[in-house]
């Protein structure tokens, strides 16, 4: 009996192990991007799905006090795979609000 249950011990954590192994590679493909601004959306400069961007590209913009600001800009080169906000929509500072595929 004890045999078993270190036989299954084994290969539960080897499960584990490559569950986790697998799920990081996925993982690390996708970058969430958020606000360092808070503020309501503006329609302008915009990412939208599919869009291919670079580093330091503008993903979105607030409007502010001092007009339309950069809220979130590319941290790395790729491909938006989703936007979480629209136009109008309100945000605050650390909300993630696109994701981008690493290329």
């Amino acid at each position: 009996m004890i045999k078993n249950n270190r036989k299954w011990l084994c290969w539960t954590t080897l499960a584990l192990v490559l569950l986790l192994a697998v799920g990081t590679v996925f993982a690390a493909g996708v970058v969430d991007h958020k606000a360092v601004l808070s503020g309501r959306v503006s329609g302008q400069d915009l990412a939208s799905a599919g869009q291919d961007v670079r580093e330091g590209d503008v993903l979105v913009r607030v409007e502010t006090v001092a007009g339309a600001q950069p809220a979130v800009r590319a941290a790395v080169n790729g491909v938006v795979r989703e936007v979480l906000v629209r136009p109008g929509d309100t945000i605050q500072a650390g909300k993630v609000v696109v994701r981008v595929e690493r290329r």
